[in-house]
């Protein structure tokens, strides 16, 4: 997720996620190495010990009372003097020796340890626009133009020729581009792995996974010379593999919604059989996985974009597309003949501005392809993967669709289309659109509950080698007096318009710190990391009520901005809080918002009611006081 110092790129996703096994990270990084061997990237900075402290501080302070903070302030004067100087010297020297001091820590602690299900805890669902196919064959030809796309895309990283993102006159690390098709991620009972087969490596993959009705069929889309198969060949494929899959099968598929732990057993099982091993290698080793999914029941007026949503997120659950998936693959695209279009993604080998940009190319090249290829020579028939499947299996799978419907039904999703104004009235303001929004965010949120939320908004460090995300810290100490404002009628209109500018360029001025390097989170993470491993005991800093109550963070918040109609969506890191992930666009601005049914102070719908009206209260009290028009 990037975004530009001034606010225009911040593209972001948010998540936690899980650690690497160590005989692939030698596959990895020098894959990372060999693609972004022609970038002269700074290294990640190390931030002083003192300037991360003394912000740690005042972003805490609104989720303090007086006497909480004054203890506060006490241990972390203390850290300070010991052993903050110890760590930072370790973390400097750690610096000195690696291409980012960060990537394999945030790698292992944000996603691969991580054990909790991938599917809503951790991998985002993307919404596209809704296709209008006439019929199956009309689905299947878009289907084609789509992968084709993709493998267009494909082509570009092959060949080294995607151009080089910049943020102003600074260019972007492009590392994770190369790291999104033809990965996975391999679970584990207590780590999981990443696996990648970039292109120029021994029998680099050839082929994509297409699952229907849980069946799953290995697809060249390569001919023997080597060229792409064009449109036509990929549809007369497609359709033949829709022509052998017209009942549903047992849905293997649904093993990778389980915790990793029990998925790392249940897989520990499943490949014990030769034939499924070989299955999986597969699906492993595949560009990507294309669900043609059945479409989802509207159970309601209004409620088809609703049910969009949970199509891409989780499928739907166990009786709908949730075993039509295999929910460790990077990128899964998914579509259903009433034209519900969107991809559900694998969150530890990229961002999702990375994600937005591959769909944004695929999605344009499937309406218009500038020319058609001339055909592939020596076209292999889709092969159907037949699986073994013994009573132990058969029982993970009983146990796994129970397991996620329960999950299923504790989701709540609200996708808001916010047609009032978009990022071009922000801008007509002189404000970062951005800042604008997370301080509308800030404002719902205390609306609601007469509180600050703790918040976590990601923010790219891709301006430097392998960099991936660093912490905006959206609570600020601006922006809860800008909340409490808004509910006081004694405080003028002018003064809460001051106040609102004062919040916004507060954000403004913390995510520009954030994009260079200057971030607070991973900094403080790296000294918990190297106390564990210099077998010290855990800071007092980070046992203290400010650090627990800072990272519970009541709002995960992401910014993925995408030149279609499309938005992503992740779920609450918390339980009772709220995911949102918004594109903002010039006219418009598009949400999608997540909370747990099972929290009785949480709800989406009546987050989403707050936070559209906080949008155009704010707007109302920027035109009363300026006069400015849209």
């Amino acid at each position: 997720m990037l975004r530009r110092l001034s606010s225009a790129l911040v593209q972001q996703t948010s998540s936690l996620a899980p650690p690497i096994v160590e005989s692939y990270l030698p596959k990895i990084w020098q894959a990372t190495r060999r693609y972004s061997v022609k970038q002269q990237l700074p290294r990640l900075p190390v931030p002083s010990l003192e300037q991360t402290l003394d912000k740690y501080l005042k972003s805490v302070r609104p989720l303090l009372s007086d006497e909480e903070y004054d203890q506060t302030r006490h241990i972390v004067a203390d850290f300070s003097k010991n052993p903050g100087p110890k760590l930072q010297d370790l973390l400097l020297k750690k610096a000195q020796s690696t291409d980012n001091w960060l990537a394999e820590w945030w790698l292992n602690v944000a996603y691969l340890s991580y054990r909790m299900p991938v599917v809503v805890h951790s991998n985002p669902g993307v919404i596209c626009p809704m296709q209008d196919f006439d019929d199956e064959m009309e689905q299947l030809r878009f289907a084609a133009k789509w992968i084709s796309g993709a493998l267009s895309f494909k082509k570009m990283i092959d060949e080294q020729t995607l151009p080089e993102e910049k943020m102003g006159d600074h260019p972007l690390c492009m590392a994770q581009y190369y790291k999104i098709l033809s990965s996975c991620r391999v679970p584990g009972v207590k780590r999981d792995s990443l696996v990648q087969f970039p292109a120029g490596t021994p029998n680099s993959p050839r082929h994509i996974m297409v699952i229907r009705n849980n069946h799953f069929f290995k697809l060249d889309v390569y001919g023997q010379n080597g060229k792409p198969l064009n449109v036509d060949q990929i549809h007369k494929q497609l359709m033949r593999i829709v022509d052998s899959s017209s009942h549903p099968t047992p849905p293997v598929g649904i093993l990778t919604t389980e915790s990793r732990k029990t998925w790392g057993s249940a897989y520990q099982r499943l490949v014990k059989n030769t034939m499924n091993k070989a299955n999986v290698e597969e699906i492993q080793r595949s560009i990507l996985v294309l669900c043609l999914d059945k479409p989802m029941p509207v159970t309601g007026p209004g409620m088809r974009q609703s049910q969009f949503v949970r199509q891409m997120f989780h499928g739907g659950g166990s009786h709908l597309n949730s075993g039509n998936r295999w929910f460790d693959k990077t990128m899964q695209l998914i579509l259903s003949p009433d034209g519900a279009c969107g991809m559900n993604y694998e969150h530890a080998a990229a961002e999702g501005a990375t994600i937005a940009f591959l769909l944004d190319h695929a999605m344009s090249y499937a309406k218009k392809i500038p020319e058609e290829l001339a055909p592939a020579s020596g076209i292999v028939d889709p092969k159907k993967l037949e699986w073994d499947l013994s009573p132990e299996t058969l029982e993970d799978i009983k146990e796994a669709e129970e397991d996620l419907d329960m999950m299923v039904d504790d989701v709540s999703l609200t996708a808001l289309r916010f047609k009032g104004f978009g990022k071009d009235f922000a801008k007509s303001q002189k404000l970062s659109p951005d800042a604008f929004i997370q301080v509308a965010m800030q404002l719902a949120y205390h609306s609601i509950y007469d509180r600050p939320p703790a918040t976590y908004e990601s923010g790219s460090t891709r301006a430097f080698k392998l960099g991936r995300t660093d912490t905006i810290r959206s609570c600020t100490i601006d922006s809860t007096n800008f909340s409490k404002a808004m509910q006081d009628d004694s405080v003028s209109k002018q003064e809460k318009a001051d106040l609102l500018r004062k919040a916004v360029d507060a954000h403004r001025k913390y995510t520009a710190d954030v994009l260079s390097g200057q971030g607070i989170d991973r900094h403080l993470l790296a000294f918990k990391l190297l106390a564990i491993e210099n077998g010290m005991n855990v800071p007092e800093l980070f046992m203290d009520t400010a650090y627990s109550r800072s990272m519970h963070h009541q709002i995960s918040s992401s910014n993925v901005t995408a030149k279609m109609e499309t938005v992503f969506c992740f779920g609450p890191t918390v339980p009772d809080g709220y995911g949102v992930c918004y594109n903002p666009m010039a006219k418009q601005i598009i949400f999608a918002i997540s909370a747990f049914n099972s929290c009785k102070e949480t709800d989406s719908d009546m987050y989403g009611k707050s936070l559209a009206r906080s949008l155009i209260d704010m707007h109302d009290l920027l035109l009363e006081t300026t006069g400015s028009k849209l």
